[in-house]
């Protein structure tokens, strides 16, 4: 699995329901399932589809731009969105469905505010190309990239409880630098979210 899969994994116990949303060819999910864990992935790409029944994983095809109208209010334990937020057209949107559908939402992304993107763009004149944005500009099918500054700011404004947070470096090490200044250092996130009771 992919380290924000591993850090994901961690955070949800045994026994829970989760849907995954954009959960490609179903690692986590099947993974997941072997805890008895149970629940859905939502994938749009037909060929991760086919992988994800392959694999056993019950999956359902749709498109996240489209909301999550489907689903009842709080029927999942967790809902995971790991490494599409920069993909969808509305990531407002979609984060404010994540905690309607959800008890608790699980949102991980690439850090663009990262040092190395910040100097390709300033030192090269050009759009960063990394481990964890690895497409050029002109193919790429992240539309909505973000720091993890712009991320914190989304939750407040949507009054989302940040829960609990990993950022870490490709090696999943939460080093000194990371610890003192996680928008410069840290190269993938993961966030634990919920809807702030309304009072």
């Amino acid at each position: 699995m992919r380290i924000d899969q591993q850090i994901i994994s961690d955070w949800i116990p045994d026994g829970a329901r989760v849907l995954d949303l954009g959960c490609g060819n179903g690692t986590l999910l099947s993974h997941l399932q072997q805890r008895g864990i149970s629940g859905y992935g939502l994938e749009i790409d037909n060929s991760k589809f086919a992988d994800c029944i392959k694999a056993g994983v019950n999956v359902i095809q749709a498109d996240l731009d489209e909301g999550l109208s489907q689903f009842a209010d709080q029927s999942f334990d967790f809902v995971i969105l790991s490494q599409t937020l920069q993909a969808i057209q509305r990531p407002d949107f979609l984060l404010r469905e994540i905690v309607r559908v959800g008890k608790k939402g699980i949102i991980g992304f690439p850090n663009f505010g990262h040092w190395q993107c910040r100097a390709q763009l300033a030192l090269g004149g050009r759009m960063p190309v990394s481990k964890t944005l690895p497409n050029a500009w002109y193919e790429t099918p992240n539309i909505h990239l973000c720091t993890i500054q712009d991320f914190e700011q989304l939750c407040d404004q949507h009054q989302l409880k940040v829960l609990r947070h990993s950022i870490v470096n490709h090696e999943h090490k939460d080093t000194l630098g990371i610890k003192l200044m996680p928008n410069l250092f840290g190269q993938i996130a993961v966030y634990l979210v919920q809807q702030q009771a309304k009072q």
